[in-house]
């Protein structure tokens, strides 16, 4: 519970923050309702909506109402799908505003002593050390390969987590050695004849837990007739930082990763996350305010393009023979890549161009899935309630392959597998996994 004083210190910063001509922007017309999740989930409440948090905003700005925790509890709901943006005809970056005001909530909140623990650990010892991720990933593959995952499941010990943790658990990918993690290569030459040279930006969790992901996309690369470079100084993309209140430590990931591509001379930085790539295509405006970086940043965010999108700018899927074995495959947008990134048509270019498949599209496959970075840990209930609805989309496509191209959002879709039963005839996979599979 905030105090008066601190209430009013909120506000001020809230005054002097945010960005009240986009607050103004929004015209409160309601086209962004239908779109968002948590407005639907919550049986149309008003402040679970775009155009309500957006209206409490202006109101703490005002000082008609007090930055108290049923505001803060708003915003903490929103899944920051941003599927409320392509539909805004004023175009509103809600986004934006979304990360600025729980910015400011976070400066002035007093975390508990355990709370504050583990948000310096994670924010600060962890994701920006890209040999500290290695470590921690490989102790997961440890507990896996060891053989005391197999004995904890036997004797029920996942049982004293909660469920859906635990079946989270079963669910996870089988991680890399911790010398295959660190064996990384730096350039990797085009196959097919040379068409671009490209930066491929490998992430955090990409490079270790979904190391094979990575090599998949970089093979395909090759295979379109890019030269790659895998910059040493890269670092993780920040959007953990930057939807969590820690802008601070975004801007300080952002500096690193555009100062390590920068000089490359590269035509495209390649991403193949949707979700660090909607980060990496907003660092204009997370260095808006700092005259040294605000140029780099936006030279940086041209470069930017999703695998998939490369891959048939420069016709991967005709000049590459893709096949598999007769299957329904369907697919689930990356919700930051297709209302961020602007990348929806390009991925079902490629899977409707393999050979063997029947594509069916999901209905609301636009429709975030409840994963959105932690949220299906901190706000378990309503993200099943949204996964549950996604799981009976995705069942009525009479699909045996789920795909989706982004890291949370494949471990959110093999969690619903498991949860519905159906690990026995239905997968959940990347993109690039498949096209990988498939090439002849």
């Amino acid at each position: 519970m905030t105090t008066l004083m601190e209430q009013e210190k909120i506000q001020q910063q809230f005054k002097a923050q945010m960005n009240e001509d986009e607050l103004l922007n929004c015209m409160r017309c309601g086209f962004c309702l239908p779109t968002c999740p948590t407005y639907i989930e919550s049986g149309y409440k008003e402040s679970h909506s775009p155009r309500g948090r957006i209206a409490l905003m202006k109101a703490v700005v005002d000082g008609l109402i007090e930055p108290d925790e049923d505001f803060e509890r708003s915003l903490d709901l929103c899944l920051g799908c941003r599927a409320c943006e392509p539909v805004c005809p004023s175009g509103v970056n809600y986004g934006h505003l979304l990360e600025d005001a729980r910015d400011i909530i976070n400066q002035n909140k007093k975390h508990s002593l355990p709370v504050r623990a583990l948000r310096k650990t994670v924010f600060q010892g962890l994701f920006p050390h890209p040999n500290r991720m290695r470590g921690v990933v490989g102790l997961l593959g440890f507990y896996q390969r060891s053989g005391l995952q197999a004995f904890a499941q036997k004797i029920g010990y996942l049982g004293l987590l909660p469920e859906q943790l635990a079946t989270m658990e079963k669910v996870l990918p089988k991680v890399p050695t911790r010398k295959e993690m660190k064996n990384r290569p730096e350039h990797l030459p085009a196959i097919a004849e040379k068409v671009h040279r490209v930066a491929f930006f490998s992430g955090c969790l990409m490079d270790t837990m979904f190391l094979k992901t990575n090599d998949a996309t970089m093979k395909l690369l090759q295979l379109a007739g890019c030269e790659i470079v895998i910059p040493r100084d890269q670092a993780c993309c920040g959007a953990l930082h930057g939807h969590s209140g820690e802008k601070g430590g975004a801007k300080e990931l952002a500096k690193r990763n555009i100062a390590a591509f920068e000089e490359l001379e590269v035509d495209y930085i390649i991403t193949n996350a949707g979700g660090c790539g909607a980060f990496l295509v907003d660092y204009d405006h997370l260095l808006k305010d700092d005259p040294d970086w605000i140029d780099r940043a936006k030279a940086f965010k041209e470069k930017i393009k999703d695998v998939s999108e490369i891959l048939v700018a420069v016709d991967f899927h005709k000049k590459v023979e893709l096949e598999l074995p007769p299957q329904v495959i369907t697919y689930q947008d990356s919700c930051h890549l297709r209302n961020v990134m602007k990348t929806a048509s390009a991925p079902r270019t490629l899977l409707r161009a393999i050979q063997g498949v029947h594509y069916k599209e999901m209905k609301d496959a636009d429709r975030c899935c409840g994963s959105a970075g932690i949220y299906n840990i901190v706000e378990s209930e309503s993200s099943m309630v949204m996964l549950d609805y996604k799981m009976v989309q995705a069942k009525a496509t009479h699909a045996t392959t789920i795909v989706t191209a982004n890291p949370g959002c494949l471990l959110q879709m093999q969690l619903g597998i498991e949860r519905e039963g159906l690990s026995s005839t239905i997968r959940g996979v990347h993109i690039v996994d498949l096209l990988a599979e498939a090439v002849k």
